[in-house]
């Protein structure tokens, strides 16, 4: 089926050239990051975490919300959303591609993941993050794989099928909830330590990925002739706005806890990101276009009258997918370091070529997620006709 991503219009071509350069921009950076070392990064001491694990945070939620599909199709048989689980199986097969690419560049020097393969340690969490993501993502490449195959040949999908359809919704869960468990797990970091952790990224994740891929399907409508059904766009808006408001109010509960017990350590992290600590406050602009964002998106989530009108719909779902990005992203990961052990506020900026390494491997991802789509689309087009 692969042989269907090699012909397309100039729109289509025109679209991976663009992506094919991206790439190369983002490449040559890398080159001079393996040649110099992490310090051609905003990465310090006192932040060791920043741009590029605040992608691979995101991304690990857009993989995980898959299930989200999942669950209603397989095991509540939502035909509805037969048009669509595969689409949302490769934004898995993709977002996990780039999880995986985002660690590498920020180990600095790649091999270094060859430890936790050829030194395994059960007692870390980060070697059964390595074991959940690698299963997930062949989880996802085989069950939309065979599924797609099948539906080609106009044929039910093989009954090998059903149990790893069956295993992927509790591995969706693993993944994000042992991504949560590597904040969490880090005792002098108040921000993250919190019960709610793998909550809270749960909570962003099926609200992020479904938003991300209302926005993918309604390109897909507009460019192709595959038609992803206007029901299933609207069930996944309901799915956002719940997740959503759940992430919002969980985000809530750190407040109170923060702010009403009056713990320092608890405090100066969400005063650093919301209202600025010290004299420092880099981010406060980002954590407020955050609120802003959320705020809009809900706004027009909630009322059923512009939720059913596509085109708000679009807004608000852009909306969602940047407002979770810059909270789970940057302001999680860089607000998590700030103050460091010594009560000091030592501020994070990424970089041009920390910056353009992260948009090369944002070009990897949808060059692989619009090889899929294309093969995809192509044969939902084909048993249409």
């Amino acid at each position: 089926m692969l042989e269907k991503a090699l012909t397309g219009s100039g729109k289509y071509w025109g679209w991976i050239f663009f992506l094919l350069a991206v790439i190369g921009v983002g490449f040559i950076f890398y080159l001079q990051q393996l040649s110099y070392g992490l310090g051609i990064t905003g990465l310090s001491r006192d932040v060791s975490w920043g741009f590029y694990i605040a992608q691979f945070t995101y991304l690990v939620g857009v993989a995980a919300s898959a299930v989200m599909l999942v669950i209603p199709y397989y095991l509540h048989n939502y035909k509805k959303f037969g048009r669509i689980t595969v689409l949302g199986e490769f934004l898995a097969v993709s977002a996990v591609t780039m999880c995986i690419l985002f660690i590498f560049v920020d180990l600095g020097q790649p091999f270094r993941v060859m430890n936790v393969i050829l030194h395994p340690t059960p007692n870390s969490v980060m070697f059964w993050d390595m074991i959940v993501l690698l299963g997930y993502f062949m989880l996802n490449i085989v069950i939309a794989w065979a599924t797609l195959g099948a539906e080609r040949k106009s044929a039910p999908p093989p009954a090998w099928i059903k149990p790893l359809i069956y295993l992927s919704i509790p591995w969706a869960v693993s993944i994000h909830t042992v991504t949560a468990f590597l904040y969490a797990g880090l005792p002098g970091r108040h921000l993250w330590l919190t019960a709610i952790m793998a909550a809270r990224f749960l909570a962003s994740a099926f609200a992020s990925g479904p938003a991300l891929l209302i926005i993918i399907c309604l390109i897909v409508r507009s460019q192709t002739r595959f038609d992803p059904g206007k029901e299933a766009i609207q069930t996944l808006a309901k799915i956002v706005t719940y997740a959503m408001l759940t992430n919002v109010f969980f985000l809530l509960l750190e407040f109170f806890t923060a702010f009403y017990s009056k713990i320092p350590g608890h405090m100066q992290p969400l005063q650093y990101l919301f209202f600025g600590l010290e004299g420092h406050g880099k981010l406060v602009p980002f954590m407020w276009t955050f609120v802003v964002l959320a705020v809009v998106g809900l706004g027009l989530l909630i009322p059923p009258s512009s939720r059913s009108n596509e085109n708000l719909l679009a807004v608000a779902a852009i909306a969602i997918v940047v407002s979770t990005w810059i909270d789970k992203g940057m302001g999680l990961v860089v607000g998590g370091f700030i103050p460091n052990p010594f009560e000091e506020v030592v501020e994070y900026a990424p970089t041009l070529p920390e910056i353009s390494i992260t948009l090369g491997v944002w070009a990897i991802g949808f060059l692989v997620l619009t090889v899929l789509f294309k093969v995809a689309v192509s044969v939902k087009e084909e048993a249409a006709q």
